[in-house]
């Protein structure tokens, strides 16, 4: 079996409901705007905490924190979803000071991290008063990251290579294209050719240990978002390289079940690790599904639709709505596949994931008197998920977009 049926839950048969969707959103968004307190903060919830972690101490970070919850905040006004009371971005700088200083605390020597850092912070900034100054930061940011050993997207030039392609999409200054092409250079150099499993791959430094992750956050088809979103920026010999190299390590990690598939977390298992099973964004085949989504070969279709597959067999994941390990994350699968295939099967189970996690968010805030203030774990994230069903579009929130056209 592909997936860890203790992890899931039987599909609720909830139908499509319009005005259902659109008044989640709008509650979401409203309890969100009433629970920011005086420093433009929000409750985490107990789940966002960990057991050496005060359980309710703010959160900063763009994964599961503050600055998450003002860029979902933003994006949803930005594309017409609702209307906002207040102003999300008013406390954006000092925000940015406490979560640098939240990376002094737990001894980051790297500040620039996409999702845990100050790149998402100073994006915020930029797009609402853009100068010199901020772009320098930024670039420095970016430079300063090459080396990082993490090579993820969470931590490492992945994720400021991400950066780059959202900076240079938003204002067409070169000095993006060349860190990124610069980000990606330093990236080919440092990738590892296995001989057992004919393929490449990248290790990574991170949490205390040496990893070879495959999968949508920390690992390879993660780092081969950004180079697919920003390829248009490389010269064509580089990204036919970087293509046969992404398909080649895809088609050569895949499990295959009958016409299932899913991905292994690590390329080869970490001593004393036990091997698991998992089918959500964060580790498993709904990672790779969202992170190819733009792949100009068609090469790993059939694995893509059957990593589907074997989504829709999984069911909703039992840890809530969430984008990251959650129902709204896997659901963002079936949407990817209905833009790659425009077979209406896949809008319609993405709807199906969409009404369960309404009842998913719903029976989290009665259990826990709260809703889940994140964007990547929580009920802001979640909201977009439903946006996106109801146009039937995929941009999953920070990997395919940062800026919204809108703005």
């Amino acid at each position: 079996m592909l997936f860890d049926p203790s992890r899931h839950e039987p599909l609720q048969a909830i139908e499509w409901d319009e005005t259902r969707v659109r008044d989640c959103i709008a509650r979401i968004v409203s309890q969100t705007e009433t629970q920011i307190n005086e420093d433009g903060l929000w409750p985490a919830h107990p789940r966002d905490g960990s057991d050496e972690d005060n359980p309710r101490a703010p959160l900063t970070p763009l994964y599961h924190g503050a600055c998450g919850v003002v860029w979902a905040l933003g994006y949803l006004e930005a594309v017409g979803a609702v209307k906002l009371q207040r102003d999300p971005l008013a406390h954006t700088a000092t925000l940015r000071t406490l979560n640098r200083r939240w990376l002094e605390k737990e001894e980051c020597t790297f500040f620039a991290s996409w999702m845990m850092g100050e790149t998402p912070w100073l994006m915020l900034e930029y797009g609402r008063t853009p100068s010199e100054a901020l772009a320098g930061q930024l670039a420095d940011l970016i430079n300063g990251n090459l080396d990082n050993p993490t090579r993820e997207l969470m931590w490492g030039s992945p994720g400021t290579l991400l950066a780059a392609s959202f900076l240079h999409e938003h204002t067409q200054d070169e000095r993006w294209a060349e860190l990124f092409r610069k980000t990606a250079a330093q990236l080919a150099s440092e990738l590892k050719w296995s001989e057992e499993h004919g393929c490449h791959y990248w290790t990574q430094d991170m949490y205390g240990s040496q990893t070879t992750y495959l999968d949508g956050v920390h690992g390879f088809v993660g780092t081969a978002l950004p180079l697919i979103r920003g390829r248009h920026l490389l010269d064509a010999a580089s990204w036919s390289e970087w293509e046969q190299r992404i398909v080649n390590t895809v088609q050569r990690t895949a499990t295959l079940e009958d016409n299932h598939a899913n991905w292994r977390a690590f390329l080869t298992l970490p001593e004393g690790r036990t091997p698991r099973w998992l089918m959500q964004l964060c580790h498993g085949a709904p990672g790779f599904i969202v992170c190819l989504a733009q792949l100009p070969s068609r090469e790993l279709d059939s694995m893509l639709l059957a990593g589907g597959e074997a989504t829709w067999a999984a069911g909703p994941l039992a840890k809530g709505s969430n984008l990251c390990h959650g129902t709204g994350g896997n659901g963002y699968a079936f949407l990817v596949l209905y833009q790659r295939t425009g077979d209406v099967k896949w809008l319609q189970r993405a709807r199906a994931f969409a009404m369960h996690g309404i009842a998913q968010t719903e029976a989290d805030e009665a259990a826990y008197g709260q809703l889940r203030y994140s964007l990547w774990t929580g009920d802001p994230g979640f909201a977009i998920y439903l946006w996106d069903c109801l146009r039937g579009q995929a941009a999953f929130p920070t990997l395919d977009v940062f800026y919204s056209s809108a703005t």
